[in-house]
């Protein structure tokens, strides 16, 4: 019984060595003047990146090969987040001032202007949708309230959310790679600066409700980044991007079942500020920031760096397997596991 046990354990520890082990980041594409923070993945051929100088790239192979594009007269514009549906469709949306929302039918040829806001207190943090005609934007706060901007009818027409929820003084979100807002049957999100929060509410409902998160906090580049669904838990990711080797509090875990997790900080968590974390499959998460990239295969208790390239974004495809990732200078890479 002993050599049984023993030998089942060096299998797992084997397997496990080999999974973690085979996981990488392949650069393909390099060294492009311009900040990415703005990825959709549509399915395993079609994404769509977005960043700064009013810069738009999409690839219909998997990111062997991109189109690269200047938006006229968008050229000085911040894309941070990007909402593709398709090769010939996408919505965009620019933090700064002034704030825009644009749109695509015909991959990129023209952009029709669906919001323009001149007002310096609007910024643009991300973009998330339920479903192709259903999504929100969120802006920091105006009046002690969040920005949330409603479509019904895919990006067409935006209008302020009639239950924004409140911010706490010198709280704010971070439009950092468009995932510090998630929707689904809910809407998440996550919060940094003065305090570190996730506040959801269910879409069609009233109340939302508000997380106190043990998150790095207190200061305007400190706190909640990042916020991942999975099926057995939630991961939020973040922590100081003006400091960014740190280690303390950079992940948290919110399991569904609260005995699953001794836990709910990780036991090793990533090596340092994170500010976007995907969902993989199973109980393995991607995340990433310009400390590096790192992943979990248990659900978040332990971390493990796989890469040393600063990047700003990870996502996979929406239908498909493709996991692709962004950053500055134009860095772009495929995962690989």
């Amino acid at each position: 019984m002993k050599i049984k046990h023993i030998t089942c354990i060096l299998t797992y520890l084997l397997a496990y060595s080999i999974s973690v082990n085979a996981q990488t980041v392949i650069p393909i594409q390099q060294n492009k003047p311009v900040s990415i923070r703005g990825l959709s993945v549509v399915n395993d051929k079609i994404a769509w990146v977005s960043g700064t100088k009013g810069t738009i790239g999409i690839t219909t192979d998997g990111g062997t090969n991109w189109d690269w594009q200047q938006i006229k007269g968008f050229e000085k514009s911040d894309f941070r987040d990007i909402e593709a549906f398709s090769d010939k469709e996408a919505v965009i949306i620019a933090s700064g001032s002034p704030a825009y929302i644009l749109k695509t039918t015909d991959g990129g040829a023209h952009w029709d202007t669906k919001f323009q806001q001149a007002d310096s207190t609007y910024f643009l943090d991300a973009m998330d949708f339920s479903d192709k005609q259903h999504g929100f934007v969120l802006g920091d706060p105006i009046d002690g309230k969040f920005l949330l901007l409603e479509t019904t009818n895919g990006g067409e027409t935006w209008n302020p959310s009639e239950n924004p929820p409140t911010a706490l003084k010198d709280e704010a979100a971070f439009a950092a790679s468009g995932t510090c807002l998630r929707v689904n049957t809910s809407i998440t999100i996550v919060t940094g600066g003065s305090n570190s929060r996730m506040l959801v509410l269910p879409i069609g409902k009233q109340k939302w409700t508000s997380q106190n998160l043990p998150l790095t906090n207190g200061a305007a580049s400190r706190g909640a980044f990042s916020v991942a669904y999975g099926n057995n838990q939630t991961i939020i990711v973040g922590g100081n991007y003006a400091k960014d080797k740190l280690t303390d509090s950079v992940a948290y875990i919110i399991p569904k079942s609260k005995a699953k997790f001794k836990k709910e900080l990780p036991t090793v968590g990533p090596a340092g500020y994170q500010s976007c974390v995907e969902y993989i499959n199973d109980d393995v998460f991607l995340s990433t920031g310009t400390s590096g990239t790192n992943i979990t295969i248990d659900g978040g208790k332990t971390w493990r760096k796989i890469d040393e390239v600063s990047y700003n974004v990870c996502r996979k495809a929406k239908r498909g397997n493709l996991i692709l990732l962004a950053g500055d200078r134009g860095k772009l890479g495929i995962f690989k596991f």
